[in-house]
């Protein structure tokens, strides 16, 4: 089971099943949305999630059409993006979880919209787009 909260703790969930492979996206909306060099997200089964507090409290800004990014309106964290073409999974925002991994990034993905100020130097492996081309990042 793993747990995880926004900032500020006012919207909590739960998550009891396998988590995907975590994937750091260095697209131009990745970028802006976090504010950062890039985004870390791993999919997760819609199913398997629940809310355990502030889930009406959830806002979702729809970043192009059919993807969606859910945020807490009071601080601003970003929770998951989903997108219409597959209903059942979320993209949860990996920072957004209470416990330990135990797992790291399986990829970079957009590599080729990545910050010029920002350089990769691990091994993993990277990807101009994605590794699948319906992945919602």
């Amino acid at each position: 089971m793993l747990t995880g909260q926004c900032l500020c703790g006012d919207i909590k969930l739960e998550y009891d099943g396998p988590l995907g492979p975590i994937a750091l996206c260095h697209c131009s909306q990745c970028r802006r949305a976090h504010g950062s060099a890039f985004s870390a997200s791993a999919p997760i089964q819609k199913i398997h999630a629940r809310f355990t507090a502030g889930e009406d409290l959830i806002r979702e800004y729809e970043s192009r059409p059919g993807k969606y990014r859910g945020f807490c309106p009071r601080c601003g964290s970003q929770l998951y993006s989903r997108v219409d073409a597959i209903p059942g999974i979320l993209r949860l925002r990996v920072g957004v979880i209470n416990e330990p991994l135990e797992k790291g990034p399986a990829s970079h993905v957009y590599v080729g919209s990545k910050s010029d100020w920002f350089t990769i130097t691990d091994d993993t492996p990277q990807f101009e787009k994605t590794e699948r081309t319906n992945d919602p990042h």
